[in-house]
């Protein structure tokens, strides 16, 4: 088990490392705490301090790079439905954003759900998978579903299949 002391002897040194790596100090500071609630919280972390050190090290890394990847996946998001939307570029962005809470309204509670999360709430997909009680890659299987479906709707075509209160589409459920 992972005690106090050995998080802050080491902690001058994970800042910096984080500081080093982040954008700025608040990112760094989340990655620093992110990294001390995992180690916190892990079944088995090392017990030896110098053990410890790398594996904090690797964490705060991983954070680091889960983040980048998210705020990738995002911007590209974000630039897609913008791109394959018919707004015109003379369309307002009040007029853009009622367009989107319009399709956003016509999507199911399941999938507003997991958009929110993850999308406006900026939860990782762990997070999520821990609020909803579900396994990661359910979760990024729905999003993906989730984001499609909004997508259609703001280009005006119809959505892909809805979830059923099972969380299967309802091609997985004629497959069973």
């Amino acid at each position: 088990m992972v005690s106090l002391s050995q998080i802050e002897l080491l902690l001058p040194e994970l800042r910096a490392f984080a500081q080093a790596i982040g954008d700025t100090r608040d990112d760094a500071e989340d990655l620093v705490q992110d990294a001390i609630e995992r180690a916190l919280r892990a079944a088995n972390p090392p017990g030896k301090l110098a053990e410890l050190r790398p594996w904090l090290f690797r964490v705060i890394r991983n954070l680091h790079y889960d983040e980048l990847r998210k705020r990738r996946v995002r911007r590209e998001y974000l630039a897609d439905a913008i791109r394959q939307s018919d707004i015109s570029a003379a369309t307002t962005e009040t007029e853009r954003d009622v367009l989107l809470r319009q399709a956003f309204a016509k999507l199911s509670p399941e999938r507003r759900e997991i958009l929110v999360l993850v999308d406006v709430l900026g939860l990782k997909y762990s997070e999520t998978a821990e609020v909803l009680d579900l396994p990661a890659g359910t979760v990024m299987s729905r999003l993906s579903r989730a984001r499609r479906a909004l997508l259609a709707l703001v280009n005006g075509d119809a959505p892909p299949d809805e979830t059923s209160t099972t969380g299967k589409t309802t091609e997985d459920a004629r497959s069973e």
